[in-house]
């Protein structure tokens, strides 16, 4: 028995969202490979994709993975590094009064996963710039006392390249690192 075309094509939109839904439940990753090693790719070259996709949570995320594996001073102004941008990135979605996308990078940051499909967490993206704001502020503030405590010289060395960084790209820093930086 041969099937109407509307038929088979709900049938394989069917059986496509059971899929997708089911590797979203069982929380099945995919690895970024490292374009020369075909090894898995370090978490600051994971941070740097997410930052140039606009994926802020994962690229805290993968900073405080690095932390984890190699802390070091250099390692804590890079979690600052991204703090950073998410603010400058919020800064300049406010001038553009874009309030829609501030919504949705808020949405973005308290992901829960496959819970936020059926339990969205919404805030109204005004209010929303000002909670990521102040918690922005304070946890920069704890990692850069870290990354002081740890060497303070060198961590200004590093803030230096930081902000010629983001003289040189004034409308799109935030979606990258300093070269000197090799992430």
């Amino acid at each position: 028995m041969r099937w109407p075309k509307q038929i088979r094509n709900l049938m394989v939109y069917g059986i496509g969202l059971t899929l997708v839904m089911t590797w979203l439940c069982l929380g099945v990753s995919v690895t970024l490979a490292s374009e020369d090693s075909g090894q898995a790719a370090s978490p600051l070259h994971r941070a740097k994709v997410y930052l140039a996709a606009g994926d802020y949570r994962r690229a805290v995320e993968a900073c405080q993975l690095h932390i984890d594996r190699n802390p070091s001073v250099e390692s804590y102004v890079n979690l600052i590094y991204v703090y950073h941008a998410i603010d400058g990135y919020l800064e300049w979605l406010a001038k553009q009064d874009n309030w829609g996308e501030v919504g949705r990078l808020s949405l973005s940051m308290v992901n829960r996963g496959t819970m936020d499909l059926v339990d969205p967490p919404d805030m109204l993206s005004r209010m929303a710039k000002e909670i990521l704001k102040e918690g922005l502020r304070q946890q920069f503030d704890i990692a850069a006392g870290m990354a002081n405590r740890l060497d303070k010289p060198r961590a200004d060395e590093l803030w230096l390249q930081r902000k010629a960084w983001e003289e040189a790209h004034p409308t799109t820093w935030w979606a990258g690192v300093p070269e000197s930086w090799n992430w």
